[in-house]
């Protein structure tokens, strides 16, 4: 941690341009949230020496039907109770009060104007990654952040970097493979669904709220 004259000199420094500050975006539904995603920020915070890592969770994801998606504040909910206890940890509402689809081109843009000279890198699973090509505007998007890819070992991503020469610019990709978590967010609902344990596949206040409320069943 950096002492708080540390801190208020490191910002004296941004905002007269001296310093670009290094926030992770780990966006995603999160439907629900567990360690798999936990553990993936945490290691691009420690290898790429982020000053923060702001959770994004999507509000009306794009490529799904509202039905198949539990509610954007319930969802937002179990993110902070499951960054809490990190100080590195923030979680935003940028997307969940939006009442259209939630495009990363778009959330981006409106976290440039919030933060000044700063270095955004979105970290996300590599399958994710695959489906660049596909989002809105990707062109403008690698403009405006760097691009952090999770992967598993023995995950190659040589086929996608050839793939994504051809856009203008081409977007800068990071690697980083996390210790190995089977864990998904679809297969904790399908395990709810059928009466299966949850525990510790994600925080203890996030499969307690999932059972007190009832959700996935």
């Amino acid at each position: 941690r950096i002492s708080e004259d540390q801190l208020r000199i490191k910002e004296q420094k941004q905002r007269v341009g001296e310093f670009m500050a290094k926030i992770g975006i780990m966006g995603g539904t999160f439907d629900p949230i567990h360690y798999g995603h936990l553990v993936a920020a945490q290691e691009a915070f420690y290898q790429f020496k982020l000053d923060k890592i702001i959770f994004m969770p999507t509000g009306i994801p794009p490529h799904k039907k509202r039905e198949e998606v539990l509610g954007a504040r319930q969802r937002y909910l179990m993110t902070i109770m499951a960054t809490e206890d990190n100080e590195n940890f923030e979680v935003s509402d940028i997307e969940v009060n939006k009442n259209s689809p939630s495009y990363t081109v778009e959330t981006l843009r409106d976290l440039k104007k919030i933060y000044k000279n700063t270095d955004f890198y979105f970290i996300t699973g590599a399958d994710a990654i695959l489906e660049i090509l596909a989002w809105k505007k990707p062109e403008e998007v690698a403009t405006l952040t760097k691009f952090v890819a999770v992967t598993r070992p023995g995950f190659a991503l040589d086929e996608f970097r050839s793939s994504i020469k051809s856009m203008n610019p081409a977007p800068e990709l990071l690697e980083i493979e996390a210790p190995a978590l089977a864990t998904s967010s679809t297969d904790i609902r399908k395990r709810v669904k059928e009466d299966r344990t949850i525990r510790y596949l994600l925080p203890d206040k996030v499969w307690r709220y999932i059972y007190n409320k009832g959700l996935y069943r």
